[in-house]
């Protein structure tokens, strides 16, 4: 092999790394642009919540126990908040904690947040780490898929499924997705903001149903109907058919 050809094959390694790294760079330019963008939503649903609700930045800093710059910095998007925090923050501003991944802007009243808060976060986070580390078993994927997928590092990711770090909600929902997961799983379902959230979460879905299911529903007279339909709603396919047959002879 002549000095050129040796020349020309360096040149051409040259070449394709330099476009490998090149493509590298611009993927991980997209996602933390994703990133931005998905926090920065986030944070103008919290500021939304927050005025509707009346409450300034002080009010929510001292109900969460953190300074005001940092409720100001989610609402800018500058830095995104956990799930937990979000949940504190959902049931002292009376809204469902989806508000803070909807478009959808509610109002309700206030009820007082949670006076042992730190244990809660300590305790949410390790739950939440844990799940996902289980759905992340559960799909047979390892730290490195996840990892490639949400775009993150895995020791970074490792730490979020010990509970050693919140983990933020922009990055959750990231990670939820590249566990085939749903926000909802990672959701608080019991005690006592658990159930607030998950009665606020009821709430939201009446309210988005038509005006005449919402007055049918709501009028004590029709309560024998919605019992009827909520039992054959768990009843089998076959029976159905049969009680449908049943009501067309009788019908006819």
């Amino acid at each position: 092999m002549s000095l050129n050809d040796v020349s020309a094959r360096f040149k051409s390694q040259q070449s394709e790394s330099s476009s490998q790294n090149s493509a590298s760079f611009l993927s991980e330019a997209a996602a933390a642009e994703s990133f931005r963008i998905r926090a920065r939503m986030i944070g103008v649903l919290i500021r939304d919540a927050r005025l509707n609700a009346g409450r300034t930045l002080e009010d929510c800093a001292a109900v969460l126990q953190l300074e005001p710059h940092q409720i100001e910095s989610w609402e800018w998007g500058e830095i995104a908040p956990s799930l937990p925090e979000l949940e504190l923050l959902a049931n002292y501003l009376g809204v469902p904690v989806s508000q803070f991944w909807s478009t959808r802007t509610l109002q309700s009243e206030h009820h007082d947040a949670a006076r042992t808060q730190d244990e809660y976060l300590a305790l949410r986070n390790h739950m939440i780490g844990a799940l996902l580390r289980h759905a992340r078993e559960q799909a047979g994927l390892s730290l490195q898929d996840i990892a490639h997928r949400a775009n993150l590092d895995a020791g970074v990711i490792e730490r979020y499924e010990l509970g050693e770090l919140p983990l933020p909600m922009h990055e959750l929902t990231v990670l939820a997705n590249a566990v085939n997961k749903n926000l909802d799983y990672f959701l608080e379902s019991s005690s006592h903001i658990g159930e607030l959230l998950a009665l606020r979460e009821k709430w939201k879905h009446f309210a988005e149903l038509p005006d005449e299911i919402q007055e049918f529903a709501a009028n004590p007279l029709n309560i024998g109907f919605i019992e009827i339909a909520a039992l054959l709603s768990t009843m089998p396919t076959d029976r159905l058919r049969r009680i449908g047959e049943s009501v067309l002879n009788i019908t006819m």
